[in-house]
């Protein structure tokens, strides 16, 4: 018999539902204050149907997006729950770090290597890094730390897409100085 959409769920049938194991929602509980299944007698849990859609915008974050746990934890601590509900339901990621900026972990934004932001050069021009092979590109997901191969798929086709922006800018580039 299928429950209702608006039924509660055992720690059991969100498991299934999401495809994890229980002791991962058991464990996402103590990193995740937002995440507080009612619990009856004998500590049995007991998901609302906005906890299974907040597990599921978790879930996608974490293992889809290849986002750390620290990552998550920001995310739903500056736009909260509603938004990485959306995130599970949509698939839709507003960026949550300035282009150019990374994040070290600590709450703070470093700039790449020197300082500075490295989008534009002092003139205000284009700062297009030099070329870079698939096959570099790898080496570098592999040092560090990313090994399967959805990863590198997704890396693969990011390293295109910034190639094909390099291209565009290097022809408006040249273009602005003919």
């Amino acid at each position: 018999m299928q429950k209702s959409p608006d039924a509660f769920r055992t720690i059991s049938e969100a498991a299934d539902e999401l495809d994890l194991p229980q002791h991962v929602l058991r464990f996402w509980e103590t990193r995740f204050k937002q995440i507080k299944p009612l619990k009856r007698g004998g500590g049995r849990r007991y998901y609302r149907p906005d906890d299974v859609q907040l597990l599921r915008g978790i879930r996608y974050l974490l293992y889809d997006e290849g986002f750390t746990i620290k990552g998550v934890q920001k995310i739903l601590k500056e736009h909260g729950a509603r938004h990485v509900i959306a995130i599970g339901e949509t698939g839709a990621i507003e960026p949550v770090a300035p282009v150019g900026a990374l994040s070290n972990g600590n709450g703070h934004e470093d700039t790449p290597e020197g300082g500075e932001n490295r989008a534009e050069a002092s003139d205000g021009t284009p700062n297009v890094p030099s070329e870079i092979t698939v096959n570099e590109a790898i080496e570098i997901a592999k040092k560090a730390g990313v090994t399967d191969t959805y990863s590198r798929a997704r890396l693969n086709e990011a390293l295109t897409e910034l190639l094909e922006c390099k291209r565009i800018l290097e022809e408006a580039v040249n273009s602005k100085s003919d």
